[in-house]
């Protein structure tokens, strides 16, 4: 399995404190089955994104491993202004191993009016954002429609792995199994930060995808998808959005050349 959204270097934000603690997550990772991990350090208000440091990081790790997991480099991209701003001037500074994906988080206070437009704006520069985990934002769990708009122009979405199971409540594990249902989510992801507290589980997650809704499904969400992303490569055809194209076929076009290349 690939793991794109991954809080696994020490030091640097919420996520482990110390070099033990992220080799434990990561042999965590590979007992489950996973092969690759995007690690993916907080952008926020609390915690500066330091690209040299995190490439320190992740050579260490890479070290200490020895390739029994591969290692990437994303950002768990908290959408402020600054951040923004900054993304826009530098590309590839905050996207899944320096290509076209950037996982994206929004606000839990508030979703400015002019997302749509700053998305759109990403696309037009060729990067794609993943909306990360919905389920867990309050203002999208009340109203997942929002999310329309945002895969209609070529969004994508990934929801966590234990919120599949039930660990964020019943509320996000309702919401995650609509989305999949309807065929809105391309990703999933562990969103892991440590051993006790924020786990990897992607494979409970896995097995569970196979159990309601078949081995294909599974490896769409967990394997094909996420490789795709890691590589910087379109994804492989995927299931029509439900609801999503009762617009004009602008959109359609729209959402499908983003995820195809067409």
């Amino acid at each position: 399995m690939f793991d794109i959204h991954y809080h696994l270097l020490f030091g640097v934000d919420d996520g482990p404190r110390d070099i033990e603690a992220s080799l434990a997550l990561a042999e965590a990772s590979i007992a489950e089955g996973v092969t690759h991990i995007v690690c993916t350090p907080h952008a926020n208000d609390h915690h500066e994104f330091q690209p040299d440091l995190n490439r320190e990081r992740v050579a260490l790790l890479e070290e200490r491993l020895r390739g029994r997991v591969t290692l990437g480099l994303g950002c768990d991209f908290h959408l402020s202004f600054d951040n923004i701003e900054d993304a826009f001037q530098n590309r590839t500074k905050y996207t899944i191993n320096g290509k076209r994906y950037l996982l994206v988080e929004f606000p839990e206070m508030g979703i400015a009016h002019q997302i749509s437009d700053t998305f759109c704006r990403f696309l037009a520069m060729g990067i794609v954002p993943i909306i990360t985990h919905p389920e867990r934002n309050p203002i999208l769990a009340r109203d997942p429609g929002r999310m329309i708009e945002w895969i209609r122009s070529g969004c994508l979405v990934q929801v966590t792995a234990a919120s599949l199971t039930g660990r964020f409540g019943k509320i996000a594990q309702t919401m995650c199994h609509d989305l999949i249902r309807k065929n809105w989510v391309q990703f999933i992801a562990s969103d892991a930060h440590s051993i006790d507290g924020r786990p990897p589980c992607m494979g409970q997650a896995y097995d569970l995808l196979i159990s309601r809704y078949g081995r294909p499904t599974a490896e769409r969400l967990c394997i094909d998808n996420p490789r795709a992303a890691f590589l910087g490569e379109y994804l492989p055809p995927q299931p029509e959005p439900a609801g999503i194209f009762d617009a004009p076929k602008a959109y359609k076009r729209g959402f499908l050349s983003s995820i195809f290349g067409r």
